[in-house]
């Protein structure tokens, strides 16, 4: 490998900022890739907004993203960033950034790699701003910050060995929301989104109980903030462990549902069945847990809170300020659904259970990949492993 040339930012690519307002959001039209759209690494279009046509224009006055941009965020969660993908229209929200690389000096993905890799985290660090509620990278400061660069094709070297594993959780997970649109439509034949019939409609709790009680967890727990439930997937994406202290409990089988604004019409909501035999989790006080009644399909709860008119009613049910609005565990439950055919619950259920035990090892699976990458990369970036020998980790991996 080549010894790595010193520069600073400003020498290996363009800063831009994006506008410092918010528009109003659209159920369609071109992303708003907002912080909430950077997902360690990945851009994450399922955690991302919309806006019109109209307001598209205005907001790309100053920069438009284009195929190979570093997005990232200059404040709050600060270090985290994505590569801007090809085919995708797309706007900056507030406290977003773009990094636009000479590509004479940097490949676009290794420059994505070299922000997230240790040292440049550590310059991050020391050279953000510190203030009362949030961190913020100064802008102004930011080209003159100096980055380390090996030539291009020990670039393209690295970029390809943990390319591989990106790509593999990829496919993973493209995997895995294919199982979910199935079982969206399976759901939707048992009739979750049909408007009740009196002769067969019946209220939704004959079938889920919403906040059932859990005893508190007597050591350390499992712990799932706001952040971890995706608008899109069953997957609970991360969790730490804590003493078990005041918020909502849970086990294997329930449902999280997020139940305020904007959450709620976001559609936050995750499906947990990641813990332990009789391990207890604690979650944020904003969780309405719902769990499937005895005989009844776990999943059923969590296709329940992903359907169209289940969420129409809760947030139809919400109070509250204008800025915080919520809806209760009481008022979510005051809702009826048409009587599900017994043949068709059994079916779904034996179907959904195998898929989201497949869907679990895929996630397990991106997990320990992710870590590895995780691990490869600064050792690759730094020099101590070389990149022949990196293949050889990742190929008995994959």
């Amino acid at each position: 490998m080549t010894e790595w040339r010193s520069y600073t930012v400003g020498e290996v690519a363009q800063v831009f900022d994006g506008p410092h307002a918010t528009p109003k959001k659209t159920s369609s039209g071109p992303w708003f890739l907002s912080i909430s759209s950077l997902d360690r690494g990945r851009l994450n279009l399922a955690e991302s907004a919309h806006i019109s046509e109209e307001d598209f224009v205005k907001w790309t006055r100053r920069v438009t993203p284009e195929p190979g941009d570093v997005l990232f965020s200059y404040e709050t969660r600060l270090g985290d960033a994505a590569l801007m993908p090809q085919g995708v229209k797309a706007c900056l929200g507030r406290r977003m950034g773009i990094l636009r690389p000479n590509r004479d000096r940097v490949l676009p993905r290794f420059l994505l790699l070299t922000y997230l890799a240790p040292e440049f985290q550590a310059t991050i660090r020391s050279g953000a701003i510190h203030g009362a509620t949030v961190d913020r990278i100064p802008l102004t400061e930011l080209p003159r910050w100096p980055i380390a660069l090996p030539d291009l094709s020990d670039q393209a070297a690295i970029v390809e060995v943990l390319g591989v594993l990106d790509d593999k959780i990829a496919v993973n997970e493209r995997i895995a929301v294919t199982y979910e649109q199935l079982l969206k439509l399976q759901a939707e034949r048992m009739g979750l989104e049909d408007e009740p019939d009196p002769a067969i409609a019946a209220p939704v709790t004959d079938f889920v109980h919403f906040s059932p009680k859990v005893p508190k967890p007597s050591e350390e727990a499992v712990y799932v903030d706001m952040a971890a439930l995706s608008t899109s997937r069953a997957g609970i994406g991360t969790w730490a462990r804590r003493e078990p202290k005041g918020g909502t409990r849970f086990v294997n089988g329930d449902t999280l549902l997020a139940r305020i604004t904007p959450c709620l019409e976001n559609g936050k909501t995750g499906y947990v069945n990641f813990m332990e035999d009789g391990e207890i989790g604690v979650g944020s006080t904003e969780f309405i847990v719902m769990r499937s009644a005895e005989g009844v399909p776990s999943e059923f709860s969590y296709f329940l809170a992903r359907s169209s008119r289940f969420r129409e009613h809760a947030i139809r049910n919400m109070v509250g300020s204008s800025g915080r609005q919520r809806v209760t565990a009481v008022d979510a439950a005051n809702f009826h659904i048409n009587r599900p055919d017994e043949r068709l619950l059994t079916e779904f259920g034996e179907v959904a259970s195998d898929s989201f035990a497949h869907m679990q090892s895929l996630d397990r699976e991106s997990r320990i990949l992710a870590a590895l990458r995780d691990t490869l990369l600064p050792q690759l970036m730094s020099g101590k492993l070389r990149v022949r020998d990196a293949e050889k980790i990742v190929e008995d991996a994959v």
